[in-house]
């Protein structure tokens, strides 16, 4: 693996640790936003972004208070009770989620889609970052 690509998964992995804390129930959750780019060394990310089942969702609100009606933050953890566009299929898109190091991510294809359908400018060079890796890998 290249040297930068292992800085970048290692350095994202130490941002997970915050994460595991939480002690999200497994297939009930999935990392997102950038997260699925840093994991496989594609750029770093900021902070950690989370989509989560409605049954989980509703849970948190129990322990956390949301800024809006579907989001809150928990100290670098920014938890998604929506998923925009994949809001429809969020079950689906959490139960493909894709583990590395024990963690669940949502896959490229739906980072793809997601990122297609804000196309924020800072998304864009993502969009083509995550065409080439599955170009690359035969995704």
């Amino acid at each position: 693996m290249d040297h930068s690509i292992s800085k970048i998964k290692n350095k994202f992995l130490e941002k997970l640790e915050e994460l595991k804390c939480l002690k999200l129930p497994h297939g009930d959750y999935a990392i997102t936003g950038s997260g699925p780019m840093a994991i496989r060394g594609l750029r770093e990310a900021n902070d950690i972004d989370v989509v989560v089942k409605k049954t989980l969702w509703l849970e948190l609100l129990k322990r956390f208070v949301p800024y809006d009606s579907k989001h809150m933050r928990i100290g670098n953890i920014e938890i998604w009770g929506d998923f925009i566009n994949l809001t429809e299929r969020l079950e689906e898109v959490i139960d493909s989620s894709e583990l590395f190091d024990g963690y669940p991510f949502v896959t490229l294809q739906d980072t793809l889609s997601w990122k297609k359908f804000l196309n924020r400018e800072k998304d864009q060079k993502d969009i083509k970052m995550i065409e080439h890796f599955i170009q690359q890998h035969k995704l």
